[in-house]
């Protein structure tokens, strides 16, 4: 018997009936709200979150359990009109989620609408095969005739299994979206053991919360010329973990920003992220942030790597 026929019959036995599981892609433009809605339908933090647009800059898996079924949301980064090369290689990346999933679930803004990226992806949408649900989100800010209008103006031009009116933030409509996809998604074994809520490998998932600190230290001053990685990473036998991570940054001027005035804003940065960690960990953590200029660091094909995304030519 596999590991994943293991998996299946313990969940089948405490369950009492045949488990259901896919992989269900969220898709939608940028600052959406696909990464708080994944970190609230797990149950547990495995998307960073930001109010900088294109934070999630590789596909995350976080996954959730909901009765018989598992479910594995595919967190893709923000599709929009792409400029560099980073921008080009995170949109290839979260439209190949899209085409990789059992289900495509889009996200939309309520506030914003369908202005701008929203209208190009779902013209993109009309490529992909796969079934696809529509999520608005934050319908808290906005009344219930705008909702009903953009729900009609979006499914005349996608012909949606479902529409969902959502609020990531506070979790309205959450349940029904969870008991929907549990019902929806084919029946099967479970992918990942049940106490396992993401893929992410714990020395991509620190660097990952870091670099949220970062971005929410440095929300307006610091661009999106930063990437970090986690170096080393040492078991101690007091039970602490010792982790030395690098901020990479392209020019000297960023240096001074990410540094701050005697060395106050790496402090911090460091700080917050500790604390995070040790809550995640259950365990002590020594953290240390080291600040290096990498010049043109996204044209580097090791960064993209790192990144968990392919290096576009």
């Amino acid at each position: 018997m596999t590991q994943e026929e293991d998996i299946a019959a313990e969940a089948a036995a405490e369950t009492n009936g045949p488990t259901h599981s896919g992989f269900v892609a969220l898709i939608g433009p940028t600052n959406a709200g696909k990464s708080t809605l994944v970190n609230r339908l797990v149950g547990a933090k495995v998307s960073i979150v930001s109010h900088k647009v294109q934070t999630t800059r590789a596909i995350v898996r976080g996954i959730a359990i909901h009765d018989n079924a598992q479910i594995v949301f595919m967190d893709t980064p923000g599709i929009f009109k792409p400029r560099r090369r980073l921008d080009r290689a995170m949109v290839t990346s979260a439209w190949g989620g899209a085409r990789d999933a059992d289900l495509i679930v889009l996200l939309i803004d309520s506030e914003r609408g369908l202005r701008g990226d929203a209208e190009a992806i779902l013209e993109g949408l009309k490529e992909v095969r796969q079934p696809k649900i529509l999520l608005l989100n934050k319908i808290d800010r906005v009344n219930r005739e705008d909702l009903l209008a953009l729900a009609a103006a979006a499914n005349e031009k996608i012909a949606f299994e479902r529409t969902f009116m959502i609020s990531a933030e506070n979790g309205s409509g959450c349940d029904d979206l969870m008991d929907y996809l549990a019902k929806t998604l084919p029946e099967g074994p479970w992918y990942y053991p049940e106490d396992q809520i993401s893929d992410l490998p714990m020395r991509q998932l620190a660097a990952e919360i870091t670099r949220e600190k970062l971005f929410l230290r440095l929300h307006q001053e610091l661009p999106y010329a930063s990437h970090v990685e986690t170096e080393t990473w040492e078991e101690r036998k007091d039970g602490s973990v010792r982790i030395e991570q690098v901020i990479y940054l392209e020019r000297d001027s960023q240096k001074k920003i990410a540094l701050g005035k005697g060395g106050e804003t790496i402090k911090a940065i460091s700080t917050a992220s500790r604390k995070e960690l040790s809550q995640i960990l259950e365990q002590p953590v020594h953290l240390f942030l080291f600040v290096k200029v990498r010049e043109n660091w996204g044209d580097d094909p090791e960064r993209f790597r790192e990144m968990g995304l392919d290096f576009p030519k």
